[in-house]
């Protein structure tokens, strides 16, 4: 006998749409939270669900968009390193997806849509609410179905008899399940796993922090491990850039700073979308640069609507200076100096970018006019900036189509889903955009919950007569 149709581990944004989408489908339902309260690293993020072809894009006067572009520009981003199939489905159903979350009552603007990658094109739909309102439109739309909550609780691991898995163990007693999904997000706070299957989020040692659900520490992609379940390419995930000024998110360094690497040339559009920036530095030497700016920027710099910076306002940044996280000095050879790189480079380098600031036009990297400003007024500054901030893990479980854990043998493993961030296979070196996290927890989210459902129909006779 079942306890439970269906046994969901984690209720962040994959994890609230397989309860909501199991339930609507006549699944009972329990959801085993580790945190306080609902809603994971979704509550916690800007709310934006990146897609092509939907109602809000026409609304804005976009015609034409469709889930085929994003397919090719997601594939053509990465190199074709992703699972072909699952970015077909996360691309096809992004616009059902959408109109779902619309119905269910979150609120998206026209004057919200953005371009969240470096597509060009307008697929960012920001909630209004950011992430909370998603996350709480999420658990109010299966109010008064068959949905119970455990909250402050962990899964000690999953129940297997005979190669399948029918449910949990939770303080020590099973809880039994047709089936299983594991939506536990991410595993950016578990440093061990970083270290393991991240390498890239830990090379900069104490430097590093992530930005998600403190309770993200990998449990559910190990819990698979157990049943066999397979691990996606390694290395994966996203990285914002940091002056290391202070553990506070801010999702740009500014673009009008000049960057250079450590051999103090500039290799960048500075202003380029941070979805890739991690990706470019990382092919630096050491995988930092130096942001190079003057008193006369320093003392315009101030925070925005538009890309906030709060951390580089003018007063910050003297205190910044004071603290040993800014160097500063008297002349461009004497910055060098202090950051160990080639006066004479960075000489030439700041001259040349000077002669495209008086031309009012970037030759070297293109970036647009309206972020070139003159690095002429002693003293001078130099940020030192790697990409440190865990935004985001990439790698995990791989499943199918259907959202079915795999094992090593490329077969789904009986009884057991996973959706969210826990899986792998989507997202390669570069991240393709700004909200492809919640459109990928949202859509296989579904996806688990429908097929988790489907599957506690089947095994509803065997229940009845056990």
């Amino acid at each position: 006998m079942t306890d439970y149709d269906v046994i969901i581990v984690g209720a962040g944004g994959a994890g609230l749409a397989a309860a909501s989408a199991a339930s609507e489908n006549g699944a009972s339902v329990l959801i085993v939270e580790a945190a306080a309260r609902t809603g994971g690293s979704t509550a916690l993020s800007g709310g934006v669900f990146y897609a092509a072809g939907t109602s809000l894009q026409r609304e804005a006067g976009i015609e034409g968009d469709a889930p085929d572009a994003v397919f090719q520009y997601y594939m053509t981003l990465n190199q074709y390193k992703l699972e072909a199939s699952l970015v077909r489905k996360l691309c096809d159903d992004s616009p059902a997806a959408f109109e779902w979350l619309r119905s269910i009552g979150v609120e998206f603007r026209a004057e919200d849509l953005y371009m969240s990658g470096v597509d060009k094109v307008r697929r960012g739909h920001r909630a209004a609410g950011g992430g909370a309102a998603i996350a709480e439109a999420l658990e109010g739309s299966f109010a008064g179905r068959s949905v119970d909550v455990a909250l402050e609780t962990r899964v000690e691991t999953l129940l297997i008899e005979e190669g399948r898995v029918c449910g949990v163990i939770v303080d020590g007693q099973p809880v039994r399940s047709s089936a299983t999904i594991i939506t536990t997000g991410g595993f950016g706070a578990n440093p061990a796993m970083l270290a393991q299957l991240y390498p890239d989020a830990a090379i900069h040692g104490d430097q590093h922090w992530y930005i998600g659900a403190p309770t993200c520490r990998g449990d559910g992609i190990l819990m698979a491990q157990t049943a066999g379940g397979q691990i996606s390419a390694a290395n994966r995930g996203l990285l914002l850039l940091t002056p290391g000024f202070a553990k506070e998110l801010e999702s740009y360094v500014p673009g009008w700073l000049m960057m250079v690497n450590r051999q103090g040339r500039r290799f960048v559009d500075e202003s380029i979308e941070y979805s890739v920036m991690a990706a470019v530095l990382g092919e630096q030497a050491d995988r930092i640069a130096f942001g190079i700016f003057d008193e006369a920027s320093r003392m315009a710099s101030k925070t925005t609507s538009y890309r906030p910076a709060p951390n580089w306002t003018a007063d910050r940044l003297d205190e910044f200076v004071a603290a040993g996280t800014l160097e500063k000095a008297d002349s461009i050879a004497g910055l060098a100096e202090r950051i160990g790189i080639s006066p004479d480079v960075l000489h030439t380098t700041v001259n040349r970018y000077n002669d495209h600031v008086s031309a009012k036009a970037d030759g070297g990297f293109f970036k647009p006019a309206s972020f070139l400003r003159p690095i002429t007024s002693p003293p001078f500054y130099a940020a030192r900036i790697c990409a440190a901030i865990i935004c985001w893990t990439g790698t995990g479980l791989r499943i199918d189509t259907r959202a079915q854990v795999l094992d090593a043998a490329d077969r789904p493993i009986p009884g057991l889903y996973a959706a969210g961030e826990t899986t792998g296979g989507m997202f390669g070196e570069c991240y393709a955009s700004g909200g492809a996290s919640i459109g990928n927890a949202i859509i296989f989210g579904l996806t688990a919950g429908r097929e988790a459902a489907a599957l506690a129909r089947l095994h509803a006779p065997l229940a009845a007569t056990s």
